[in-house]
Parts: C-alpha cells; structure tokens; sequence
C-alpha cells in the first residue's frame, strides 16, 4: 500500500539543486549522490546524502487525486548531473519505513536470475579442472587459475560469455563487477590475483561487439583514485592488436564518465579518499602573527614539531606515489588513444576526439588541469620518440609552433582575435606580404568575404567536393566522420586534435621548391592527411614557410596542431582553475591563526570561568578538527595540481610560447596573424609559476629560469608598444605585464638584462605623449622605476595609514622600492637628446596633471556638500573610488615630474631651449595651486580628509606634499646658481604663489591660524619633520634652505616691484606683464599665454588671423 520514490542523482560538477514540488536540496560538492524520497502514505520528502540520511525534509505535502510529481532539477554553466531511478544499481539502496523505499523502475529481475546463473557455470569453469591422464574433473584453487591450452574449457567460456554479452548494464554492474572486485577483498596486490588479469584477457577476446555498450562502464568504475590499481584499471589497458580493436570498436564512451580518466578529484572528504590512512599525522606552518603577517622572528621548531613535520611529509610522499600510478596509467591510455596505426577500423583517434568534446563541453574546467599535464606527457612522449627516428628534428626541449600555421588556412582558428585584428582585414592588407614573403596566395573567394563568419565552411563547392574523395579524412580512415565531431559547439575545442595521430611514425616528406600556391582556410570536415602531413613536395600544415624560418624539420606535423591546441586549452580554462585552488593554503593560515589565538586565550582565562573556558575548548577542537581536515587536503592539492612536476610542464608551456613569439616575430608584418592567446598564455604561466606555484616550489630551481625570465622581459619590452599589435585589451594586458615586471628585483633585473637597443626603444617608448593611449599604466611603470630615489618617497605603505594599521607593513602583496638606475640613466639620455621629445612628453604629463587634480577637486567638493547636508546622505562608492584615483593619479605624475626634474633640469632651467620657460611657467602654475589647494588652514581639503571615508584612505596630506616638495628642491636647491634663480624668478612671478603653502611643509602657521588653534580644541598641524621614518634629516635641512630662500626673495621681490596698471597687463591671464606681440595682427599678451596657446592653436586670441612669428614686446620709455 505503500508508493515510494527514490532518486538518486550522481553529481559530477557542483550540483546546483534538486526541486520537486516543495523541496529543495543543494548539492555539496563534486559526484556526490543525493538520494530523494517521497512517502505518498505519511505525506513526507527526505533526502539522504551519499547514503546518509539528512532527516525529513518536508511532511504533510499535497497529496490526492490529480496530484503529479516530477523530478526536477537547476543546473548552472557547464555543471552536469546524472539521474537514475532505477536502471542501474543504487549505490546506496535504502530501506526505510514500514514497507521500505524503492526505486521508480523496479530490477530486471529475470535477466538477474540469468546473469547469476551464468555467472555461477563461470565460477563452476574456474573451481574445476580437466585431469587428462586420469579423464576425470578435479577441483582446482581457484585463485592460482589459468587457461592452459584447454580448447574444451575455452569453448565452454566462449558460450557463457556469448550469453552474457547481450544483457543490460544493470547485470554487468550487479553481478560481473562485483565478483571482480569480491576477489580483491582478500587483500594483497593485483598482481597476487592473476585471475583478475586471466578473466579481463577473456573478456577482449570472447566477448562480442554488442556487450562493449554495457562493458564500458569498467573503464569508469573508479570510486576513489588512490583504488584504481586495486580496480585493476591497468589490466584494461590493452597491449594487443585484437584487444586495440576492441577499444576500436567502443566509440560510444559514456559521456559524463569519460573524462574521470584523466581527472583526480581533489576531495573536499578527505576521510573517503583514504587520505587519514595515508596521512595519520598532519602539521601546518605556524610562521605568522594574530595580526595575519608574516613572523619577521625566526622561531626555533620545537622536538615535537619537528616530529609532526617529518611525519607529515612522509605521508605526503607516500600519497605522491600512490597518485603517480594512476597518473601513470592515465598517460599510458592517452598515449593509446593517440596511436593511429589502426588505419582499417574505427581510430582509437575518434574516441579521444569523443572525449575532448566531453572534457571541454560537458565537464567542469579543473577537469581540463589534469588533462592537460597528462596530454603534455603523451605529446612530448611522441616528440622525442621522432626525435629519435629523425635526428635533424628538434626536441621537445625546443618545441615551439611555425609562424606559417596562423595565415596558411590550414589551422582554422575561428573566431579568435588575432594579433593584427579580424582575419579578413588582415588577409586583404597583407595579402601582397603573404605572396612576398610565403608564397602564399590567398583565394579571392576569401578575400570577398567580410569576415571568417560570411564564408560557408559547412559546404564545398562542386568543384572541390568532385577533387575530394569521399573517403579522404584527416585521419586516412575508410569511415565516414561521426557527426559529432562536426558539431560548432564543439569545434574549437576538438579541431586541434582532429589531426593528433596522423601518421605519427610515417617519415617526414622532403622540402618541396618554393612556389606560390592559392590557400583558402580549411574546416576540420574538409580536410585530408595531405592538408596536414604534405606529399609530393607540400608541406601540408608547414606551408609557407617564411625566409625568416629555418629550414629545418621540427616534428610531424599532426603533433605541431596537438601543441597549438595545449596553448589554447591552457587560456580557455586551465589558468583560470589554477588561481582556484590557492585560497585552500589561505585557509589553512587563516585557521593557523584562530587556533594559535584560541590557546591563547585558554592560556589566559581564570579558572574561576569554567563556563568560558569550556567554549575556548570547543572552539579549539574546531579549529584544531578543521586543520587536520584542511591540512590533508592541501597535501592532495600540492601533489596534484602544485607539485614540481606540474610546475615544470607550465614551466615547458611558458617556454613553448616564448619561442613561438620569437619566431612569429621575425617575420615581420606577418606576425600581426599570430593568435592573441599565444602572449595572453606567456604571461598567464609565468604568474602562475611566481604566485601559484610557491613557496611549496620555486620557479629560480627550474633549468634556464635566468634566460627564460629575461626573454621575457624582451618580449613585453618590445610589444607593448608594437604597432603591428591592435587589440587593446592584449595591448593592455601586455603593458600591465611590464607594470607588473619592474614591481619585482629579480624580473627587473631581468629587463636590464636585455638587449641595450631594446631597453632604449622601450624607454622611448614609454615617454611617448600621453594623449590618446593608456597612460597612466605608463605612468606607473615610470613611478615603479623612481621609486626608493625620489624625495621622502622610500615608503611601501602610505605613513599614515601604518598608524591606523600598523599590521599592513609587512604585507606580501607591498612589495619593498626597487628603482633602476640604469633605466633611469637612458630616460635622462633620451631626455637630453631629443629636442622634441622631452616638450612633448612633458607638456602631456602636465595636460594630464591639471586634469587629474581638478577632478579631485571637483569630487571632494560634491562629497563635502554631501557630508555638510542635515539629512542622511550615503556618498557613491563608486566616486569615492574615481576620487581616490585621481588623487593617485596626481601623485604619480608628480612623482615622474620630480623623476624629470632630477634626472634631466636643463630641459626647465636651459633657456637656450625653446620650449624652457614655457614648461617652467607651467610647472610652476600647478605647483602653486596644488599647494594653495591642500595646505589652506580648514579648507576643503582638511575637511575630506578628517572625514576618514571608506574607499578614501589613501588622500592625506603626506604623498601630494613630498611630490611637491621634491619638484621645488630639485628646482631651488638642487642646482646651480643661475637655474635657482631662473627658478625663483618664475615661482614668485606666478600670482597663486603664498609663501605660507611653503610655511606649512615645516608647520609654521599663520599667526592668525595658530590664534584660532589655540581657542579651539588642539589640532597637530602638518609637519615634513614629523616623518623622521620616512624623511632623512639631509632631506628636512633643504626644505629648510628653500624656505629661508624663497622668504628673502619675496621680501625683495616685494620691495623692488613696481606697480603695474591693469592696461600693461596680459589681456589673456592678468598675471603677467605684456611681453610678446603677434605677425601679423599686432596683437599683445604675456609670452607664457602665447606660447601655450601655440602649442595647439596658431589662430590669434583676437582676430582669429594666422600667427606667423611672435616678438618680444618693450614698453616704450615715453609711456
């Protein structure tokens, strides 16, 4: 009387949940097994995980006639979700309630007493043997059993196995797996149950076709990866041609299961991975303080520690080696899958394609982290082993992809951006470059198109489907493709290895002459073995080799795509999934740290508080619960995902893609075709070996890490600023790189390291103008070079925020100045020698200047407006963020004029240049009013700063100050007589010049002001002195001179000036005296309105009419 529902879902991505009509369930993790249970007698929903129950769910549910219940369930991107309600063995059959739970379709009870009684004759076959001399049947040990030359035997095994083959998967799990896996239950090693490998042998070679559709499955059967040899997974691994034609003919692998061949889970239960047995004893490092930063004291470990550290890494040795086995054998079957000698049948090669299409498609991306390292090893596997039948070939050690592959149309890259922008551009801009350089003709047909996407790659036309034989494939295979492989979804994931086994032991085809020959971009459908390995002189995907290009053999073709599409699988998913698992050892030092406090605290409470003291022991044994389970499975993943070997195949990759961008670079304008993923992939692996990787293992110890590092560096160098580059998020990527690069002493190290020619073109490069490009990266990479020499500018963290978060200084992510000198050195040579430089590029770090502070300005006074009004008003933390921005990017170009002014004055302070004084003028304008706008007593400025805002912490008087007050020592005390004077001169001139801005640099205020202080309540006012950290005692005695300086000039500037009447002033700032006059039209004004005006306008203030030449204007006496 009782109808029961049971549903059990196997998850194999984060399952999403599980609704039917008033219930929910979220999945925890990757393949758990939820089972859902319905009772239509007590009206109840319950769930059970993994066989454990979670309790009743929902009761009382609506129930009667009419009423219906569906199973449903939400998925997101990419997560996938099995469903079995019965047609295959429950992994956890519950039996629950009176009359018990049972499954939505009930057994194949039949088919099961069959199943069992064949299997029953099969154990009959094994007990029991023939005695030849006697013509009798003994019984025999059945583990020790082995089929000898026994024909009667053997056709007694063919006949059950020819029952057997036709009945469903449900037996084959039930009844056959299960008396496999009865045998390993009485312990040892497979290799001490030779019946195991005698059994799996039979069944490749008597078992029909139609029993592989419900025998697959044993590929998969894994339950835990540390099992697979006990599963006896390497016994399926076939080593003869008819067992290779069994797997032949298996091309149908189930598709959510597949991908567990090359996939080692990271288990979030370390408990169902073995791993406590593996690891009895866990440690973690205790090297960091309750405030989250590093231990700057070296603590000496203690016996016990040092016990549970060697320990511990004992077991993680032990599990590194039970992993490489399966490690192992997942590489031995990808290199059979690989293989194509099996030309007459079905290719081992569709099934791998089979299941690149699931691991791209199907599957979560950390499945495509082992692939990858596994498919490194198969490839670089068949590379050397071309080596060695073909000694002038290049190693693995020295793979890279030939240029000629991204415009000869025999690779089809889709939609992906290349280098030089949309494919169609660029084929009809460089088409005469191609047939110049490659002897490469492109189709006009091609050339019509707009874009890659207007040409119809799914048809050919007559023509070429008459030239193409219907049995031509890119294999050579005599089948026609499986329509899966022809799917656009899955398009750019299989493509490249469409081609991966293609006569990989066939001889390389000798050079053909050069000659031009008409390409036109070819489908993965439309291709033949010749498009891809050549004959008769074409060199099939090498086609168009450039003269740049050695002519030299460097692999078999097929392998070039399968190392083209490594590089695109480790940009599509494989850096993003590894960034993933690094919050796994933040964990651990977060738990570190609660744990170490909670002793603490134990430690410190009175008895008297037994109350407080028994939670503390709670909390500690969380902690301490929470450590062991996190510390295993940091094991898991530093032997998985982060261990040296691993390290080394990113290290390959990053090498790979530094030599095909060397080589793509050298053939001039056609390396615009060059994908842009290839430069994306260099600088992705190389931050994921400097953050990723350590400190469990360090990039310094791989082979070349010096070279490697430095080549580097020339690239970013060079093509940051590449013209034939013009994609801006690459370009921006590329100049983060660089940003990123000179943060660090060893990578800029590195960039001094390269070329003398190159690091003068980067430098050139980076002092371009402003206007019109990213600047303000530019901008910092030129601040990071400064830094450490410029005025109080020695600091990682701003000084007034390490007195609110003292903790924050010694923070990994602060990295300590490290300026280059020599970088420096050519900045100033570039500055010296190019007249027309050193105008340009000032003048823009100025326009931008005079941007950047009057935003800030313009924002602090919203803000302040907002804070001011009587009701509740929350400012944008959107502007909070844009106004903080701007005020860095203001300190910033302060600090790279202050770089200017130091490393090259004359370009101020010389007035035999042109443009001299105009710059100093200018200069000497926004000092004044940076100055008048941050050091006003209770001015804006004050006001937003003691509003102590989230999002604003970083404004504060200390970095804008220092900015200034570096440019004015350069400019007045750091020079000779005549530039300090020049410099006075113009300083004094402007008319926003307050000699209280300097007085407040050393906190001498305004006896007004300090009245007004002394009344109200006590306020320190700002002093450089105050910064002894920070401020060297020389660097306060020449604030001091320059403000001695600057109080005795404008004491005698004062008494000398003549009064001036408003009609000898400039008619354009009232600033200045007349003092230039325009040809033709005659008209005046003062010649530092003149000649900025010029640098953008040549038309008159006035009249609009040409200025042809400007002459120093005189008063006359007589007026």
């Amino acid at each position: 009387n009782i109808f029961c529902l049971l549903v059990q879902v196997i998850g194999h991505s984060n399952l999403g949940s599980i609704r039917t009509t008033a219930c929910v369930y979220k999945g925890k993790k990757i393949r758990d097994i939820v089972s859902c249970l319905i009772d239509l007698e007590e009206g109840t929903i319950a769930f059970c995980l993994n066989g454990i129950s979670l309790g009743t769910a929902f009761d009382n549910i609506t129930r009667g006639a009419g009423m219906a219940y569906f199973p449903a369930i939400s998925l997101s991107f990419k997560e996938s979700v099995a469903f079995n309600f019965g047609s295959r063995p429950l992994r956890y059959p519950l039996v629950v309630g009176r009359g018990g739970y049972r499954p939505l379709q009930d057994p194949p009870v039949a088919d099961l007493v069959k199943a069992r009684k064949l299997l029953g004759f099969l154990k009959n076959v094994i007990h029991i043997g023939i005695d030849v001399t006697e013509g009798k049947l003994v019984e025999k040990d059945a583990s020790m059993w082995q089929l000898q030359g026994e024909p009667t035997v053997l056709i007694t095994l063919a006949h059950i196995f020819n029952y057997f083959s036709p009945l469903m998967v449900y037996l084959v799990e039930d009844v056959l797996m299960t008396f496999l896996l009865s045998i390993l239950e009485r312990g040892g090693a497979v290799e001490a149950h030779p019946l195991i490998q005698q059994l799996l042998d039979l069944m490749w070679l008597l078992m029909e076709v139609s029993c592989w559709s419900a025998v697959r499955f044993v590929f998969f059967y894994i339950k835990s990866p540390l099992r697979v040899e006990e599963a006896g997974l390497q016994e399926l691994i076939p080593t003869t041609e008819t067992e290779q034609s069994c797997v032949d003919l298996c091309c149908s692998f189930d598709v959510l299961r597949s991908v567990v061949f090359f996939y080692i889970k990271s288990p979030l239960r370390v408990e169902e991975a073995g791993l406590q047995e593996l690891i009895p004893t866990t440690w973690w490092p205790n090297r960091f303080t309750k405030e989250g930063k590093e231990s700057k004291e070296v603590k000496e470990e203690s016996a016990e520690e040092r016990l549970r550290r060697r320990a511990y890494e004992r077991g993680c040795q032990r599990l590194k080696k039970r992993i490489e086995v399966v490690e192992g054998l997942q590489v031995q079957i990808l290199k059979l899958l690989l293989n194509n000698k099996d030309r007459g049948g079905v290719s081992t090669l569709w099934i791998f394609c089979y299941i690149i299409s699931n691991l791209t498609v199907l599957c979560p991306p950390e499945y495509m982290v082992c692939f990858l390292h596994r498919l490194i090893a198969a490839l670089r596997f068949f590379w050397d082993g071309h080596k060695v039948k073909a000694p002038a070939a290049l190693s693995s050690e020295e793979a890279y992809v030939p240029p000629q592959l991204f415009y000869n149309g025999k690779v089809d890259y889709f939609d992906l951006q290349r280098l030089g922008g949309l494919l169609s551009h660029l084929k009809k801009t460089l088409k005469d470059d191609l047939a110049a350089k490659a002897n490469v003709l492109i189709d006009p047909a091609e050339l019509q198109a707009v874009t890659m996407d207007d040409l119809d790659e799914d048809e050919e036309s007559a023509t070429s489907a008459a030239q193409r034989p219907s049995a031509t494939l890119a294999i050579g295979g005599a089948l026609a493709r499986p329509g899966w492989l022809s799917s656009p979804t899955l398009g750019r994931a299989n493509r490249f290895l469409s081609t991966a086994a293609v006569s990989l032991m066939n001889p390389r085809r000798p050079l053909g002459t050069l000659e031009k020959v008409k390409v036109r971009t070819l489908s993965v459908e439309q291709r033949t073995e010749e498009d891809i390995e050549g004959s008769n002189g074409n060199e099939g995907l090498l086609l168009g080799r450039p003269p740049e290009e050695p002519d030299q053999p460097i692999t078999e073709n097929s392998l070039l795509e399968v190392l083209d599409g490594i590089v695109m699988m480790y940009n599509l998913s494989v850096h993003q999934q590894l960034g993933k698992m690094v919050g796994v050892s933040d964990d651990v030092n977060e738990y570190a740290m609660a744990l170490k406090d909670t002793e603490e605290k134990i430690s410190r409470c009175p008895k008297r508080r037994r109350d407080i003291h028994e939670e503390l022991l709670k909390s500690q044994k969380v902690f301490s619960e929470k450590l062991n389970h996190l510390s295993r499975r940091l094991a898991w993943i530093n032997v998985t995902i982060y261990s040296k070997e691993k390290m080394q195949d990113i290290y390959w990759l990053l090498r790979v893609c530094i030599r095909t961008i060397e080589h793509g670079d050298r053939t001039g304008s056609l390396f615009a075709f060059m994908p842009e993923f290839y430069l994306s992939v260099a600088m992705n692996s190389y931050s994921a070996l400097k953050n990723y990787f350590s400190p469990v293992n360090s990039m310094e110890e791989l082979p070349g890490y010096e070279e490697t590092l430095m080549r580097l560096a020339a690239i970013l160098a060079k093509h940051f600023a590449d013209s034939r580059i013009v994609g801006t998020d690459i370009r921006d990527s590329l100049m983060q790189a660089l940003a990123s690069y000179v943060c660090y002493p060893h990578s800029l190290r590195a960039v001094e390291r390269i070329p003398e020619e190159q690091r003068i073109s980067m430098m050139k490069n980076l002092l371009a103008p402003y206007e019109q490009r990213p600047w303000a990266q530019t901008n910092w990479i030129l601040v990071r070079l400064w830094r450490g020499c410029g005025f109080g500018y020695r600091y990682t963290r701003l000084p007034h925020l390490l007195k609110t978060k003292p903790e924050d200084a010694s923070l990994p992510s602060l990295q300590k100045p490290c300026p280059s000198t020599l970088l420096q050195r050519h900045m100033a040579d570039l500055l010296h020698s190019d007249c027309d430089l050193a105008p340009s590029f000032l003048n823009s770090v100025l326009n931008q200047l005079n941007w950047a502070f009057s935003e800030f300005i313009g924002m602090i006074q919203e803000i302040q407006q907002a804070a001011e009004r009587l009701e509740r008003n929350f400012v944008d933390s959107r502007q909070l963020k844009v106004c903080a921005t701007c005020f860095d990017l203001s300190v910033s170009l302060l600090r790279v004029l202050e770089m200017t002014v130091t490393l090259a004055p004359e370009i101020f302070l010389d007035w035999n240049r042109p443009s001299s004084e105009l710059l100093l003028r200018r200069l000497a304008q926004l000092l004044n009013q940076v100055l008048n706008r941050v050091t006003a007593e209770r001015n804006l400025f004050d006001r937003v700063v003691n509003l102590r805002l989230p999002g604003l912490e970083s404004v504060d008087h200390y970095p804008i100050l220092v900015a200034v007050t570096g440019i004015l020592v350069r400019l007045l005390v750091d020079t000779d007589a005549q530039g300090a004077e020049r410099a006075t001169a113009v300083l004094l001139a402007d008319p926003c010049f307050q000699l209280r801005s300097i007085q407040y640099l050393l906190g001498h205020a305004e006896p007004a002001a300090m009245a007004a202080a002394a009344t109200a309540t006590e306020k320190r006012h700002f002093s450089l002195s105050t910064y002894t950290e920070y401020i060297s005692a020389e660097e306060l005695s020449k604030v001091d001179k320059m403000l001695s300086h600057l109080s005795e000039e404008s004491k005698q500037a004062a008494a000398t000036t003549l009064p001036t009447s408003e009609e000898d002033l400039c008619p354009i700032c009232y600033a200045h005296p007349i003092s230039a006059i325009f040809r033709p039209c005659s008209h005046k004004s003062c010649k530092a309105c003149i000649n900025q005006h010029l640098m953008n306008n040549k038309d008159c203030f006035f009249c609009k009419a040409t200025i042809t030449g400007v002459d120093d204007f005189t008063k006359p006496a007589s007026s």
